[in-house]
């Protein structure tokens, strides 16, 4: 699957040979913040985690993955917006729920960007029509990252418990249906 560009981005999915990527935009502890407490990841992080997570629901065809955002004008790595089943690492995946995240450079937060390459994404997977809904979560304290579920027009669904293998922790959900 290919994603067209959007006003003033492009897109395109992510994989191993993009680690270099993923540890730029990890080092920046305002970026994880929300994410583990603003610890940078280090390089064995990704290669020996993020990576083999990343190849576990990456999907071409389905369009899951990491869709890598750039300025469409410059090329510039941005940030990456995630596409998966919701409840993938949990053992409650449900494939007509795609999850949405996103991850972007501190240089980049408050141009819209985030919202414009989730919504486009979000809005060309939506013609699947095996895409019943689309859902995020975040920390109930991230406001940003809920803001943007709101501009995409998701609505407060729970609070609850994030399980993950890598850590569980408290999380907000928002959803949007679709049919």
């Amino acid at each position: 699957m290919t994603i067209a560009n959007s006003e003033r981005l492009s897109y395109r999915l992510m994989n191993e040979n993009d680690a270099h990527l993923l540890f730029e935009l990890d080092q920046d502890p305002a970026v994880m913040k929300y994410i583990n407490g603003g610890v940078p990841n280090t390089m064995d992080d990704i290669n020996n985690t993020f990576i083999p997570r990343l190849k576990a629901f990456t999907n071409v065809q389905q369009g899951w993955g990491l869709w890598q955002v750039n300025i469409a004008e410059t090329g510039q790595f941005i940030g990456w917006i995630l596409v998966r089943p919701m409840g993938f690492f949990n053992n409650e995946r449900v494939d007509s729920d795609l999850e949405l995240g996103w991850r972007f450079k501190q240089c980049t937060w408050g141009k819209g960007y985030a919202s414009e390459a989730a919504n486009h994404i979000a809005h060309t997977l939506a013609s699947n029509l095996a895409i019943h809904s689309f859902s995020a979560t975040a920390l109930p304290d991230n406001l940003a990252s809920i803001a943007i579920m709101k501009k995409l027009g998701m609505c407060f669904v729970k609070e609850y418990i994030h399980k993950d293998p890598l850590g569980d922790c408290k999380a907000v959900l928002y959803r949007k249906n679709l049919r």
